[in-house]
C-alpha cells in the first residue's frame, strides 16, 4: 500500500482519531510526520497536551516504517522507550520521523545471519515555534526472519540489481 493512503488509514484508527492525532507518510516509508492540535478533548487537568498523547503521537511510527520499508523478511517491534516532558504542550505540536536508505543498510548490516539489533532512536516533539515539548527514545527490536540467506533487496536499496 502507499505510503500516503497508509498515513490516511493510520489517522482514522481509532485510538488516533480520538485523540487528535494525524500521519502523513511518505508514499515510500521513508519518512513520516506525526501532529496533534490541542482540543478540549485531548487536554489534561492544566489545559495543556496529556503527556500519554504526545507518546501516542510516536509510539508505533519507527516500527511502522521500518516493516513497510524492510518487508516480510524482518521482524520489527518496540522493545522499549523513554519520554522526557520538557515543556507544556500548547497548541499544534509535531514529530518528523525519518528512515533513509542508511538507516536501512546499517539496519540489514546489523542483522546479518539473523542478529538481532536494539537501535536507540531519538525522536522529539515539538511546537509550532520548534520549541522542544518532549523527546522519546524509542528502542527497536528488529531481526532478520531468513537467517543465513541472501539478503532481500528493498526499496531504496541498490542491492540486488
Amino acid at each position: 500500500m502507499d505510503g500516503r493512503w497508509f498515513g490516511r488509514l493510520l489517522s482514522w484508527y481509532p485510538p488516533f482519531w480520538g485523540t487528535g492525532i494525524r500521519f502523513r507518510v511518505a508514499a515510500d516509508y521513508s519518512a513520516a510526520e506525526a501532529s496533534m492540535t490541542l482540543r478540549f478533548y485531548n487536554r489534561n487537568y492544566f489545559g495543556t497536551h496529556f503527556g500519554g498523547s504526545l507518546y501516542a503521537m510516536v509510539d508505533p511510527v519507527y516500527v511502522l516504517l521500518l516493516a513497510n520499508r524492510l518487508g516480510a523478511d524482518y521482524s520489527v517491534w518496540d522493545q522499549a522507550a523513554a519520554i522526557e516532558f520538557v515543556k507544556p504542550g500548547r497548541g499544534v505540536v509535531r514529530a518528523r520521523f525519518e528512515v533513509g536508505d542508511d538507516r536501512l543498510r546499517e539496519v540489514r548490516a546489523a542483522t546479518r545471519g539473523g542478529a538481532t539489533y536494539r537501535p536507540v532512536w531519538p525522536v522529539e516533539v515539538v511546537d509550532a515555534a520548534g520549541e522542544v515539548v518532549a523527546r522519546v527514545q524509542k528502542t527497536l527490536y528488529i531481526r532478520r526472519l531468513a537467517g543465513d540467506g541472501p539478503e532481500p533487496a528493498a526499496a531504496g536499496d541498490d542491492a540486488g540489481r
